[in-house]
């Protein structure tokens, strides 16, 4: 009989960046694989790949009751329809409602993956504490079935599950990150030129984009000649998002290029010289691998998933959290070195060929749907 798994994800568009090649290699290794994620432009791409897709009314940070109430009948339903061999459930609201769903419905096991603690953990003051305190709560509910694993991208994140006893020792494995194609990200001399510096992010306050942006300005005032671009998009459905009319206000001060959202970030990194994030807190950051594999020296924050991803003064620079000066102090430091930051772009590359390949990570996920019961 063929087994099944079904990935439940918030954004198609995650899937498909984030894990499409585990789905795929779970597909070619004889599962049934499905795949539920909320409506979006990428859920045609989904079904083109050949996978099952269901529509859940996932709302990524609604509180509407009656909303999430829906929500969650709505997966139990699929569930029990479905019957899957393995759950795997990806992002903060598939993995609290999924895992209490799995309790009352016939899943064999389940894969809860921790992307990060978001903002939530990031946010000061009395209404965030008690906010955390009652995910605490949701986490600890839905990571109580026997036949669970959880992933964390780092252990910071694991460390603070284990802490609050939200979970089992016994059920936590860390895989750093999503991985990445080194023959994509492949690497490549830098171009000659003015450096480009580029940050490559969901544009959210907590991504650290208000400090990029301060950055950029400061070393424009001391008259470092580099070129800043930033890479992505506003998020309308996160309370962190950056504001049209900061966009428009950037625009016109012309000290940072706005891209926007693009697809072609490979080719960006290779046309850059230096690659920033300077994030609150980061699960695991996808960019700052990818960023490596391409040969590019990074700069980020010295917190929780950032640290994780680079060699410290090896294959880049790390900064204090939320301090725009310091950033730019290693934005210039990596300008006007173009020796040191070509030497840690090879560090980066050797770093991501040795811990973060996509066949590896892939493999590791195999391995866990197999201590789950799955036959492959």
């Amino acid at each position: 009989m063929v087994q099944r798994i079904l990935f439940v994800v918030n954004e198609p568009g995650f899937f498909l960046s984030h894990r499409l090649e585990i789905a795929e290699e779970a597909k070619r290794s004889g599962l049934d694989v499905h795949v539920a994620t909320k409506p979006g432009e990428f859920v045609a791409k989904i079904k083109a790949l050949g996978f099952v897709h269901h529509v859940l009314p996932l709302s990524r940070s609604g509180c509407n009751p009656v909303l999430e109430i829906q929500t969650l009948l709505t997966l139990w339903k699929l569930v029990w329809e479905l019957k899957p061999d393995v759950l795997h459930l990806v992002t903060i609201k598939p993995v609290l409602y999924g895992g209490i769903v799995a309790r009352l419905a016939p899943v064999k096991g389940v894969v809860s993956a921790i992307s990060g603690l978001g903002y939530v953990f990031t946010s000061q003051g009395f209404k965030s504490k008690v906010y955390r305190k009652i995910v605490h709560t949701l986490y600890w509910l839905a990571l109580k079935k026997k036949n669970l694993r959880v992933i964390f991208q780092n252990s910071d994140d694991m460390n603070h599950f284990f802490k609050n006893g939200i979970v089992a020792t016994s059920k936590a494995e860390i895989i750093y990150g999503s991985g990445v194609d080194l023959k994509v990200f492949s690497y490549s001399p830098e171009m000659d030129g003015i450096p480009v510096v580029s940050m490559a992010a969901r544009l959210l306050s907590d991504k650290g984009v208000y400090e990029f942006v301060e950055a950029a300005r400061i070393l424009k005032n001391r008259g470092v000649k580099a070129h800043f671009q930033l890479i992505g998009d506003i998020d309308v459905g996160n309370p962190t998002s950056i504001t049209k009319g900061d966009l428009n206000s950037w625009r016109q001060e012309k000290i940072v290029d706005l891209l926007g959202y693009r697809e072609d970030v490979k080719t960006l990194f290779s046309n850059s010289n230096i690659v920033v994030l300077p994030s609150y807190r980061e699960g695991f950051p996808k960019v700052l691998i990818e960023a490596a594999a391409s040969g590019r020296a990074v700069v980020t924050t010295d917190v929780p998933g950032c640290r994780d991803a680079i060699d410290p003064k090896v294959s880049g620079l790390l900064v204090p959290v939320r301090n725009s000066e310091a950033l730019a102090d290693a934005i210039e430091e990596l300008v006007v070195k173009p020796k040191l930051r070509q030497k840690f772009g090879k560090a980066g590359r050797q770093l991501a060929e040795r811990k973060y390949s996509i066949n590896f990570v892939v493999k590791k996920h195999l391995d866990i749907y197999k201590q789950l019961g799955i036959r492959i």
